[in-house]
């Protein structure tokens, strides 16, 4: 799962970042409207944490401009604890939740998983798809009921393809998705199609379908 972290607050920032990627989600970090817009305009993420007061703007401009282009991703807005109008003016807008400054970066990872699952998953933790399914809060997967021996990049991968299924995903989206700001130093991106090799393979060996497909000249998809 990838998470856009925008705040100004650089040791929070670094804070959020770190903690979350324990959590196996890869975050990118804007301290500034402009840098944000713009990772928003060329990037899809499941979540963006967002900060009301900006160096260069206002936060819930932000807000606005992501309801407006109709983004899929969910927003918690990071607001000052007495910013009650900020708060009330970020659900207005259409954010999934708030969270005052201080807070516990254990909390704020269970809401963020919370915003995904209403809008992935229907609030359910658990998914089902065809054969497979998958647990978001033990982040374990099984096929035919038999519990997959994957690792949590591969995880990440299984999850990533089931929630795009049947769409075709390029090589450089999946790089993305899986190690975010990382893919520049990507010498090429033949560690994607490891990882889908290696997913594959776990995936037979628990008795499962060939569902992930190579589309010649355009990336994957996983057909079900």
């Amino acid at each position: 799962m990838k998470i856009l972290v925008v705040e100004d607050e650089d040791k929070l920032s670094g804070n959020i970042a770190a903690y979350l990627g324990k959590e196996n989600y890869v975050c990118e970090i804007s301290s500034d409207y402009r840098s944000a817009l713009c990772r928003i305009e060329g990037n899809d993420y499941d979540c963006i944490l967002l900060d009301i007061t900006l160096p260069d703007g206002n936060g819930l401009d932000l807000l606005r401009e992501l309801k407006s282009s109709d983004n899929a991703a969910g927003v918690i807005i990071i607001s000052a604890r007495n910013a009650l109008d900020d708060k009330i003016a970020g659900l207005n807008l259409g954010a999934d939740d708030y969270i005052a400054k201080p807070f516990h970066l254990s909390e704020l990872s269970a809401r963020i998983a919370a915003v995904i699952r209403r809008r992935q998953f229907n609030g359910n933790s658990k998914i089902t798809t065809g054969e497979f399914l998958i647990d978001t809060d033990a982040r374990t997967a099984f096929v035919n009921g038999n519990k997959l021996d994957i690792t949590k990049t591969q995880y990440e991968l299984l999850l990533y393809f089931i929630v795009n299924k049947n769409r075709v995903l390029s090589k450089m989206e999946i790089a993305e998705h899986l190690s975010g700001d990382e893919v520049e130093y990507y010498d090429s991106l033949d560690v994607v199609y490891a990882h889908i090799k290696n997913l594959k393979k776990k995936i037979a060996t628990a008795g499962g379908n060939e569902h992930i497909k190579s589309i010649y000249g355009m990336g994957y998809k996983f057909e079900i």
